[in-house]
């Protein structure tokens, strides 16, 4: 699979100077958790779950949770993991009769050469890990693995220790992805020996954990707040600073830290096609850079398109999505640009393994290689799995080609 995968390779063509890589579920997890981009969570009680996953990565979706936790009443349990159970059977059956040779892309609005997207399951405690492996059988092959809720150092080491056992016993290997969204991390008088906990329970399986996700929904939850659809996260300040430490203990760019993705946008227009033909001005793109100046959408989407923004910027990388029509502007935000690629290349050139500083082949900033080698790194690393745009191609175009099916 690859980000843009969905549209022919002649339109990728005329937008990336460097396109984005391919990627498999048993690509390093370095790549995969970069890759990740707009993780697209559903409900496992959905009856046409395979189709509708496949028909997500037809439009574009790469990541997915598939959720027996928050999303489903507690009654609906049992009968969700069956459900998974079901669909994952499907997805695998489906899967074989493909066969080993490559995939169509680009075949608009067809899920015939869709591949399947990485897929975790949401569980709501340790033993539903060991439970759900078994139970799979040989579709646990279209597992990527789990997402764990509430995480702390006690709860995480019992997910952890179960998502060992369940490797061992399947024979595969099977990412987590621990949710921080515990009351106990937001307080401020906690948070310190709770972050440092989830470090030491995290680092014990670093190889195993894919990524970090964020509740802020929880976070909000615990003081009785809920952010407007023209704010951000980082306009509610008591979940700014907790993101902020949440980065500042578990995504150092010194080899120690991990990638942490961004929080859920929780508002979407009832109709699911969203966007507009004709072009509008966005008052916070016109202030970026000229190509960013308009936005192919029919409902106000400011607050989402500054929160992506201000989620690298604050050093954190994909997003957590619960609608669809989310998804093409995180993947469209997430291109890197010409110009960021031209910097950083500048600065990792091996000439420049001593330092210093150049002036932007753009000519409208400096560049300094040692504070910016961490950035130029992180950049090349994003440039990989979403691709460099073109000279000339901005966030408009990469949207209207994310939307094509």
């Amino acid at each position: 699979m690859r980000h843009f995968g969905h549209i022919s390779p002649a339109a990728r063509e005329g937008l990336f100077h460097r396109e984005p890589s391919t990627f498999t579920a048993e690509s390093p997890a370095k790549m995969l958790s970069v890759a990740l981009g707009a993780t697209l969570y559903s409900p496992a009680t959905r009856p046409s779950l395979a189709e509708d996953v496949l028909k997500q990565a037809a439009r574009g979706v790469v990541s997915m949770v598939l959720c027996l936790e928050d999303s489903i009443d507690d009654a609906e349990v049992t009968d969700a993991e069956a459900n998974l159970i079901r669909q994952f059977a499907a997805l695998a059956a489906r899967d074989a009769a493909s066969g080993p040779g490559p995939r169509h892309e680009g075949d608009a609005g067809s899920t015939a050469g869709a591949e399947v997207p990485l897929l975790f399951i949401r569980v709501r405690e340790p033993a539903q890990i060991t439970d759900l492996v078994r139970r799979l059988g040989d579709s646990v092959r279209m597992l990527s693995g789990f997402v764990l809720p509430k995480f702390t150092e006690e709860r995480g080491r019992h997910f952890l220790e179960a998502l060992a056992e369940a490797e061992t016993a399947c024979g595969r290997r099977l990412f987590a992805m621990p949710v921080l969204e515990s009351p106990e991390l937001l307080h401020l008088e906690t948070r310190g020996d709770i972050l440092r906990g989830i470090a030491r329970s995290v680092d014990k399986y670093r190889d195993r954990v894919l990524a970090l996700r964020l509740g802020v929904t929880d976070f909000c939850s615990a003081y009785g707040l809920r952010r407007a659809p023209d704010m951000t996260a980082y306009d509610v300040h008591i979940v700014a600073s907790v993101i902020a430490d949440v980065v500042n203990v578990l995504g150092r760019a010194d080899g120690t830290g991990f990638t942490i993705t961004g929080p859920v946008w929780e508002y979407f227009r009832r109709q699911e096609r969203m966007f507009k033909p004709q072009l509008r001005r966005s008052p916070f793109l016109e202030g970026r850079a000229e190509e960013l100046r308009t936005a192919l959408i029919e409902h106000d989407m400011d607050g989402l398109l500054r929160e992506i923004e201000l989620d690298r910027a604050n050093g954190l990388l994909g997003k957590t999505c619960i609608h669809p029509s989310h998804v093409a502007p995180v993947h469209a935000l997430s291109v890197v640009s010409h110009e960021e690629f031209t910097d950083a290349q500048d600065i990792l050139s091996p000439e420049r393994g001593g330092g210093g500083v150049l002036r932007s082949a753009y000519t409208n900033k400096m560049n300094e290689v040692k504070p910016h080698r961490a950035w130029a790194e992180r950049t090349l690393q994003r440039a990989e799995v979403f691709g460099v745009a073109r000279e000339d191609v901005g966030f408009v175009d990469l949207l209207a080609a994310g939307l094509t099916n």
